[in-house]
């Protein structure tokens, strides 16, 4: 593999393919860039191969292939924003990758900076009739993947959609203690009360009926990890069950964690599987859980 020296235009830089292999460890081999950046870059549509704009990161490249990455002003702006960076874009959505710290949307403090007043002053670059809708939260201290829509009829369309519409919501969270078991499943009736707690009952009590399984990738001596699938998207859901299995989210402290090792809350949203409202295409996005999950739970 080797660059073509100079771009075909002052925003792309061009690639040949000298040997068969698939998309995305190409572009990892091309440019100095993460792979969540590399993936971002991907998604957004920047990439074209043959002259054919792709987004399939496993996308098969032979020999000859000429593989194209543009650094629009998409990636631009992009490169401007605080605390997030946009993983895919098009005329309907807009789906991120949030840092943990920063608040999804503001509460008390109408100044404070947030993934909403990020995008919403991003998109308006471009039109200042432009706007971004939550379609759904995440905690402040909760990092990954987050989808937005660009018009209100979107966002109706996904929430009144909810189950249809997402497939898959993942996460990777690192919690307190050895979780014996390497699989589970937790159901329960959730409540919240009026401090916002919220609490589990085993039997139905009126609440809302929270499923979450989950999955033990590590475990050291003092912290496991774990990879949780929602069948429920409930608020809290998470941190609730997991403190009622005895093994809080480290960095929990509402939810009965006592330590806190990682100085944030230890939960990552790591996939988001989509039916996209308008095409009806199933788009599937990943983060991968910050190295700091791993090296706690050795």
């Amino acid at each position: 593999m080797r660059n073509n020296s100079k771009p075909s235009t002052p925003q792309a830089a061009v690639y040949k393919v000298e040997q068969e292999q698939t998309l995305l460890p190409f572009l990892l081999q091309a440019i100095s860039k993460s792979r969540n950046a590399v993936k971002g870059i991907l998604s957004r549509g920047q990439v074209t191969v043959n002259g054919e704009p792709t987004t399939q990161h496993d996308k098969l490249l032979k020999a000859g292939d000429r593989v194209e990455i543009m650094t629009n002003l998409a990636a631009k702006n992009d490169s401007e924003l605080s605390g997030l960076s946009i993983m895919y874009e098009d005329d309907a959505i807009i789906v991120i990758d949030k840092e943990a710290g920063l608040l999804s949307m503001a509460a008390k403090d109408k100044k404070e900076m947030t993934a909403f007043s990020e995008l919403s002053a991003y998109v308006r670059k471009a039109n200042r009739s432009n706007r971004v809708f939550i379609v759904h939260r995440l905690d402040r201290e909760t990092s990954g993947v987050m989808l937005f829509a660009k018009t209100e009829e979107v966002k109706k369309m996904l929430q009144d959609n909810w189950e249809e519409s997402v497939k898959e919501r993942g996460y990777a969270a690192l919690v307190e203690g050895k979780v014996r078991n390497e699989t589970g499943e937790i159901i329960s009736w959730l409540k919240e009360t009026r401090t916002f707690k919220v609490y589990s009952n085993p039997t139905n009590n009126g609440g809302q009926k929270a499923i979450t399984r989950y999955k033990r990738l590590q475990m050291g001596a003092q912290y496991s990890l774990l990879e949780l699938r929602l069948e429920t998207g409930r608020k809290n859901q998470i941190r609730v069950h997991m403190e009622e299995i005895g093994h809080p989210v480290a960095g929990d402290k509402k939810y009965g964690a006592s330590t806190n090792p990682l100085k944030r809350l230890g939960l990552h949203a790591v996939k988001l599987t989509i039916i996209h409202p308008v095409t009806k295409e199933q788009h599937t996005f990943i983060s991968d859980p910050p190295s700091s999950f791993y090296k706690k739970s050795k």
